[in-house]
Protein backbone atom coordinates (compact mmCIF):
# COMPACT_ATOMS: atom_id res chain seq x y z
CA UNK A 1 0.00 0.00 0.00
CA UNK A 2 1.32 3.59 -0.93
CA UNK A 3 0.40 6.96 0.06
CA UNK A 4 0.01 10.07 -2.79
CA UNK A 5 0.74 13.33 -1.25
CA UNK A 6 0.79 15.93 -3.32
CA UNK A 7 3.89 18.03 -4.16
CA UNK A 8 4.24 21.59 -3.05
CA UNK A 9 7.06 21.94 -0.66
CA UNK A 10 10.79 22.94 -1.93
CA UNK A 11 11.46 19.52 0.33
CA UNK A 12 8.91 17.90 -1.66
CA UNK A 13 10.08 18.72 -5.05
CA UNK A 14 13.62 18.41 -4.73
CA UNK A 15 12.60 14.59 -2.99
CA UNK A 16 10.73 14.01 -6.09
CA UNK A 17 14.15 15.36 -8.30
CA UNK A 18 16.41 13.07 -6.27
CA UNK A 19 13.75 10.83 -7.46
CA UNK A 20 13.52 11.30 -10.78
CA UNK A 21 17.71 11.18 -11.13
CA UNK A 22 17.47 7.41 -9.66
CA UNK A 23 14.81 6.03 -11.93
CA UNK A 24 15.62 8.05 -15.00
CA UNK A 25 19.47 7.02 -15.04
CA UNK A 26 18.24 2.97 -13.74
CA UNK A 27 16.10 3.15 -16.47
CA UNK A 28 16.38 5.37 -19.51
CA UNK A 29 20.15 5.45 -20.22
CA UNK A 30 19.83 1.40 -22.27
CA UNK A 31 17.06 3.14 -24.19
CA UNK A 32 18.47 6.36 -25.13
CA UNK A 33 21.74 6.64 -23.93
CA UNK A 34 23.58 8.73 -20.33
CA UNK A 35 23.38 12.07 -22.81
CA UNK A 36 20.16 12.31 -22.98
CA UNK A 37 19.29 11.01 -19.77
CA UNK A 38 21.18 13.81 -18.19
CA UNK A 39 19.66 16.51 -21.05
CA UNK A 40 16.62 15.54 -20.14
CA UNK A 41 17.06 15.34 -16.18
CA UNK A 42 18.25 18.87 -16.00
CA UNK A 43 15.38 20.25 -18.68
CA UNK A 44 12.17 18.23 -17.51
CA UNK A 45 13.18 16.71 -14.03
CA UNK A 46 15.27 19.10 -11.81
CA UNK A 47 13.71 20.41 -9.05
CA UNK A 48 13.28 24.00 -10.90
CA UNK A 49 11.91 22.45 -13.51
CA UNK A 50 9.29 20.92 -11.79
CA UNK A 51 8.62 24.49 -9.82
CA UNK A 52 7.86 25.65 -12.90
CA UNK A 53 5.76 23.25 -14.02
CA UNK A 54 4.05 23.22 -10.67
CA UNK A 55 4.27 27.51 -10.32
CA UNK A 56 3.58 28.43 -14.06
CA UNK A 57 2.19 25.62 -15.98
CA UNK A 58 -0.62 24.13 -14.44
CA UNK A 59 0.87 20.70 -13.56
CA UNK A 60 -0.05 18.71 -10.16
CA UNK A 61 3.09 16.05 -8.76
CA UNK A 62 2.14 13.46 -6.79
CA UNK A 63 4.87 11.41 -4.57
CA UNK A 64 4.24 8.05 -3.85
CA UNK A 65 5.10 6.81 -0.28
CA UNK A 66 5.96 3.31 0.87
CA UNK A 67 4.63 2.13 4.45
CA UNK A 68 8.07 3.34 5.75
CA UNK A 69 7.29 6.67 4.21
CA UNK A 70 10.43 5.92 1.37
CA UNK A 71 9.38 7.85 -1.87
CA UNK A 72 9.40 4.67 -4.59
CA UNK A 73 7.28 6.42 -7.48
CA UNK A 74 5.71 9.34 -8.99
CA UNK A 75 3.72 11.69 -11.70
CA UNK A 76 3.01 14.78 -13.10
CA UNK A 77 -0.19 15.69 -15.61
CA UNK A 78 -2.21 18.65 -16.48
CA UNK A 79 -5.35 19.67 -18.05
CA UNK A 80 -4.96 19.93 -21.67
CA UNK A 81 -8.27 20.99 -23.20
CA UNK A 82 -10.84 18.25 -22.88
CA UNK A 83 -7.99 15.77 -21.73
CA UNK A 84 -5.51 14.86 -19.47
CA UNK A 85 -1.90 15.01 -20.56
CA UNK A 86 0.09 12.42 -18.15
CA UNK A 87 3.92 13.95 -18.34
CA UNK A 88 4.67 11.61 -15.74
CA UNK A 89 4.15 8.37 -14.55
CA UNK A 90 7.69 6.44 -12.51
CA UNK A 91 8.20 3.84 -10.23
CA UNK A 92 11.87 2.84 -8.35
CA UNK A 93 12.90 -0.20 -10.12
CA UNK A 94 12.42 -2.63 -7.23
CA UNK A 95 8.92 -1.42 -6.40
CA UNK A 96 7.32 -2.02 -10.35
CA UNK A 97 5.21 -4.75 -10.60
CA UNK A 98 3.14 -3.89 -7.29
CA UNK A 99 0.35 -2.25 -8.47
CA UNK A 100 1.86 1.14 -7.43
CA UNK A 101 1.60 2.45 -11.43
CA UNK A 102 -2.60 1.68 -10.94
CA UNK A 103 -2.76 3.54 -8.07
CA UNK A 104 -1.29 6.31 -9.28
CA UNK A 105 -3.65 6.15 -12.72
CA UNK A 106 -6.58 5.64 -10.41
CA UNK A 107 -5.97 9.11 -8.82
CA UNK A 108 -5.87 10.35 -11.73
CA UNK A 109 -8.52 8.93 -13.32
CA UNK A 110 -9.93 11.03 -9.69
CA UNK A 111 -8.62 14.29 -10.53
CA UNK A 112 -9.83 14.39 -14.73
CA UNK A 113 -13.53 14.05 -13.62
CA UNK A 114 -15.55 15.70 -16.84
CA UNK A 115 -12.53 15.02 -19.20
CA UNK A 116 -12.91 12.73 -22.09
CA UNK A 117 -9.38 10.70 -21.86
CA UNK A 118 -5.87 11.02 -20.29
CA UNK A 119 -3.23 10.85 -22.86
CA UNK A 120 0.49 10.29 -22.83
CA UNK A 121 3.75 9.80 -24.63
CA UNK A 122 6.09 7.01 -24.68
CA UNK A 123 9.05 5.88 -26.47
CA UNK A 124 8.64 3.94 -29.54
CA UNK A 125 11.66 1.44 -27.52
CA UNK A 126 10.00 1.49 -23.98
CA UNK A 127 8.61 -2.17 -24.21
CA UNK A 128 7.88 -2.98 -20.83
CA UNK A 129 6.25 0.24 -20.48
CA UNK A 130 4.43 0.40 -23.30
CA UNK A 131 2.65 -3.85 -22.62
CA UNK A 132 1.99 -2.05 -19.31
CA UNK A 133 0.31 1.20 -20.21
CA UNK A 134 -1.87 -1.53 -22.68
CA UNK A 135 -2.83 -3.84 -19.73
CA UNK A 136 -4.22 -0.68 -18.11
CA UNK A 137 -6.22 0.06 -21.09
CA UNK A 138 -4.33 2.64 -22.90
CA UNK A 139 -4.92 2.32 -26.40
CA UNK A 140 -2.00 3.82 -29.43
CA UNK A 141 -3.36 6.95 -31.12
CA UNK A 142 -0.09 8.39 -33.08
CA UNK A 143 3.62 8.48 -33.15
CA UNK A 144 5.46 12.14 -32.91
CA UNK A 145 8.90 12.81 -33.18
CA UNK A 146 9.38 15.66 -30.73
CA UNK A 147 12.84 18.34 -31.10
CA UNK A 148 13.65 18.70 -27.58
CA UNK A 149 16.50 20.96 -28.57
CA UNK A 150 20.37 20.59 -27.30
CA UNK A 151 20.77 17.94 -30.15
CA UNK A 152 17.95 15.46 -28.89
CA UNK A 153 15.07 14.36 -30.33
CA UNK A 154 12.25 12.49 -28.20
CA UNK A 155 10.89 9.32 -30.73
CA UNK A 156 7.46 8.80 -28.66
CA UNK A 157 4.21 6.64 -29.76
CA UNK A 158 1.21 8.71 -28.09
CA UNK A 159 -1.41 6.33 -26.07
CA UNK A 160 -4.74 7.69 -24.73
CA UNK A 161 -7.45 6.00 -22.13
CA UNK A 162 -10.72 6.92 -22.61
CA UNK A 163 -12.93 8.15 -20.16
Amino acid sequence: MITLNDVTTKEQIEQTARLASEIWNEHFTPIIGAAQVEYMLKKFQSAEAMTRQITDEGYTYLLALGDDGSAVGYTAFHPDGDRMFLSKLYVKKECRGKGISRQMLNEIIKRSNGLRGIYLTVNKHNDTTIAIYKHMGFRLIDSVVTDIEGGFVMDDYIFQLDL
